[in-house]
């Protein structure tokens, strides 16, 4: 009989490649494979010794998952009826999610997903929800992948958020602006976050883009997507395509959006999508991830939501940070809405309350996020 040890801990090792599983010495015990394709390996699993063995969503033959459950493993299979595959090993990419994408008629993967994802939006079935959950930690996944977390939470790429109005023009001022200020930020070495969808989430992603470039580069960018200035117009895609196809390489940046505003265009100058089915995770994971601080340009209630999400972060110490809050727009933070001031009062006493700056210069948002980086709690 075996005895319960509660100080003992069995460490598994996630195989996420034929690569990690050869150097893990064609070892499955006390392992979790992920998404693997067996059949460019054809093990003889046989003489591979299964003990606290788990499949998740990879290609087994059915005899194999059939002699695999019989010596003890967790077979997991990837579920035929879904457009998604919840056991995804990486990010999205902007290529991926608008295959099948044009101005006639929007039959991109994206949109696909979106709509198979609405029919039971607020009430999925358990079977449904559960995948949704299974995918979304996969993208969780993925993203601490990327972002290179240590055992204190903070990351290796110097992560900035950028939150603002999904319904932002082109062609307005603070669209510009956010750009600018994105632009210099990659070009310093940061790393721009955005929520992933249209208005000032895009002009992050763009500047980031063109980070490295000349401004008049840019100034052509925003000329070419003036054509189409909301994410409703007609030629907005087509307007986006010709501005990658005449800048057709361009700098790494971060989005994360949600299919709970599927019906928002995918953002296509952003690098790596961690899209997520729910939005209250997506939400908390884009202010948490952004722990070298965040710039908030003029938005409305979301926005606002966001302002508020992110000084409760700041507020409790949330993820072992507290980091910087810029507001780049005086009018809307400090004369339209008393957000700023009523921020400064809640602040008032606390850590993070010298690392809240209102400003409408974007080499004043840079510079003062570069002289205050995050702070360990405690």
């Amino acid at each position: 009989m075996l005895k319960f040890q509660p100080n003992a801990e069995i460490v598994l090792k996630e195989i996420r490649s034929i690569a990690d599983f050869m150097k893990n010495g064609f070892s499955a015990e006390n392992c979790i494979f992920q998404g693997i394709d067996f059949a460019q390996l054809n093990p003889n699993w046989e003489k591979i010794k299964i003990e606290n063995t788990t499949f998740l969503g990879c290609n087994l033959t059915k005899a194999e998952a059939i002699s695999l459950i019989q010596r003890g493993a967790y077979v997991y299979s990837k579920p035929t009826n879904l457009l998604y595959d919840p056991f995804r090993t990486n990010l999205y990419t902007c290529q991926e999610l608008m295959e099948g994408f044009s101005e006639e008629e929007d039959n991109s993967y994206d949109f696909k997903i979106y709509q198979q994802f609405s029919r039971h939006r607020l009430n999925p079935p358990i079977q449904e929800a559960l995948w949704q959950r299974i995918h979304d930690y996969s993208i969780d996944h993925a993203l601490r992948d990327l972002l290179q977390f240590d055992h204190q939470g903070m990351t290796q790429k110097k992560c900035v958020g950028f939150m603002g109005g999904h319904g932002t023009l082109r062609t307005d001022p603070y669209y510009e602006k956010t750009a600018l200020t994105a632009k210099l930020f990659t070009e310093a070495g940061y790393f721009v976050v955005s929520g992933g969808g249209p208005g000032i989430m895009e002009a992050a992603n763009l500047g980031a883009y063109f980070a490295g470039r000349p401004k008049r580069d840019l100034d052509t960018a925003l000329h070419i997507l003036s054509r189409a200035p909301h994410y409703t117009d007609k030629l907005y895609h087509r307007q986006t395509m010709k501005v990658i196809e005449k800048y057709p390489k361009g700098q790494i940046s971060l989005a994360i959006p949600t299919w709970f505003y599927g019906h928002e265009p995918s953002n296509l100058f952003s690098s790596y999508i961690a899209k997520y089915f729910s939005n209250s995770i997506r939400e908390d994971t884009l202010l948490a991830v952004c722990l070298y601080g965040v710039v908030f340009a003029p938005g409305s209630a979301g926005t606002t939501q966001e302002i508020f999400q992110e000084a409760t972060q700041n507020h409790y110490g949330t993820f072992n940070y507290y980091s910087p809050m810029v507001f780049l727009s005086r009018e809307r933070y400090e004369v339209n809405t008393f957000i700023y001031p009523l921020l400064r009062q809640l602040a008032w006493g606390k850590e993070y309350y010298d690392m809240l700056h209102l400003t409408n210069d974007p080499k004043e948002v840079l510079k003062f996020i570069q002289n205050h980086p995050p702070v360990k709690c405690g």
